[in-house]
């Protein structure tokens, strides 16, 4: 997670988060802890049909408390997460025991992994919070190998002042840098956000 501006319902800047501060009670929202078993099922299912036969290379980025990181290896995929919170690794360190994953402190647009390539870039709301979305995806695409993906979960939330990036804007950064895009619309499934919600919210599996 970045120290970004947050918003409220109806989408009115609050300011920064301190996501240190937020770790504590992040897992508490059904789509971050994956806690309900309908839920987490449901996720896994996703990453089942997005992510290539395992075993893969996937870089989480963003990884939060690392519930998708968590779903990934459990499914013999090899995860390496990012985020900048120090709480947050903490709680994403604590659930993987057993599987094949790590956890990096660093900045999500500008991961500290060196020269090391992987066969996935996985990115849940993150690139719409960042300062330069296209630098971003351009520096994502450069960390894959031959024919590998980048999957982007992301959305549009509020009604007065929505923040977040649209299908169509994302689709338009991505143009130049893959060989192939599929949109899957996710607002229509409340399973994954244990309720029904009726804002924008996708994800696009880009291969290169």
């Amino acid at each position: 997670m970045r120290a970004q501006t947050t918003t409220g319902d109806q989408g009115a800047a609050q300011g920064p988060v301190d996501w240190d501060a937020q770790a504590a009670d992040f897992d508490d929202e059904p789509d971050h802890g994956l806690r309900d078993p309908q839920v987490r099922a449901a996720w896994a299912e996703r990453l089942r049909g997005w992510l290539p036969a395992a075993p893969a290379d996937v870089l989480d980025l963003g990884c939060g408390t690392g519930s998708l990181s968590l779903l990934a290896a459990e499914q013999g995929h090899r995860v390496t997460g990012v985020d900048l919170s120090a709480n947050m690794l903490e709680r994403a360190r604590a659930k993987p025991a057993g599987y094949d994953a790590e956890f990096l402190a660093g900045d999500a647009a500008q991961p500290p992994v060196g020269g090391r390539r992987f066969d996935v870039v996985l990115v849940r709301h993150v690139l719409w919070a960042l300062p330069d979305p296209a630098g971003a995806l351009r520096h994502w695409r450069s960390l894959l190998r031959p024919a590998g993906r980048l999957v982007l979960v992301e959305g549009v939330w509020g009604t007065l002042t929505p923040v977040g990036i649209p299908t169509d804007r994302l689709l338009t950064l991505l143009a130049p840098l893959v060989d192939h895009t599929q949109v899957e619309q996710l607002s229509g499934d409340a399973r994954l956000w244990g309720k029904e919600v009726d804002d924008e919210r996708y994800a696009v599996v880009a291969t290169v």
